[in-house]
């Protein structure tokens, strides 16, 4: 089933991600967005491109480039740090407080027994996330994160690191007894993408909330 879009133009698309959905094609194989690409390509000769990344469990806004100009602007965007992203996000567990802003250096390190992750380290590449607490989920928490750096993993391991508990079903962070339960996938949902562009109006785009986060009492205001 091809991903609802939430925005389209001559240069873009924004799609709605569904959780599962991986961005590359895993090893083992299976089911990825290359196989969507096209028919969204919508009429148009080239497929569309992805211009960021989301985890393959995290659900929402995915920006894709029509084109190369297009797809050169919109990574300098990113790069320059012009883009606005919000996510929502359930901890398993509570916040320190009502609000704040993370700021923590991040490497990926990688062992035989674990495989591959990332960590907070002293010469780590700076990620930083702005976030506010929305409401309680009995003892989860659903939080807004927007995050100024892209980092892989960012918001993962701000939510472990920064605020002291991880995602909700987040399978990689956090002892097996802090992550939760209640959850079948990593709890995170890119809710909103603004990219601005010289000239046009901005790429302005919504991803409703999926069905999991209903379930959980979340709203979609």
């Amino acid at each position: 089933m091809t991903p609802d879009i939430l925005f389209e133009d001559g240069e873009a698309l924004v799609i709605n991600k569904p959780a599962g959905l991986p961005i590359d094609r895993p090893r083992k194989g299976g089911e990825c967005l290359e196989d969507h690409l096209e028919a969204l390509k919508l009429g148009f000769q080239r497929a569309p491109v992805p211009v960021h990344r989301l985890d393959t469990d995290t659900s929402g806004c995915l920006l894709l480039a029509r084109n190369p100009k297009a797809l050169k602007r919109f990574n300098k965007a990113f790069e320059d740090r012009l883009v606005i992203k919000t996510y929502l996000a359930v901890l398993a567990g509570q916040p320190p407080s009502e609000g704040g802003t993370i700021r923590l250096k991040l490497a990926k390190i990688s062992s035989e027994a674990k495989g591959w992750r990332m960590i907070a380290a002293k010469k780590g590449k700076e990620a930083v996330s702005h976030w506010e607490l929305l409401e309680t989920l009995g003892p989860n928490a659903l939080i807004r994160f927007t995050p100024e750096t892209g980092r892989t993993h960012q918001l993962r391991i701000h939510a472990h690191k920064g605020l002291g508990a991880p995602l909700l079903g987040d399978p990689i962070y956090g002892s097996e007894a802090q992550r939760g339960k209640g959850a079948r996938r990593t709890m995170l949902h890119a809710s909103t993408l603004v990219v601005p562009r010289e000239g046009k109006p901005a790429i302005k785009a919504h991803a409703p909330l999926p069905s999991d986060f209903v379930a959980m009492g979340v709203s979609d205001g």
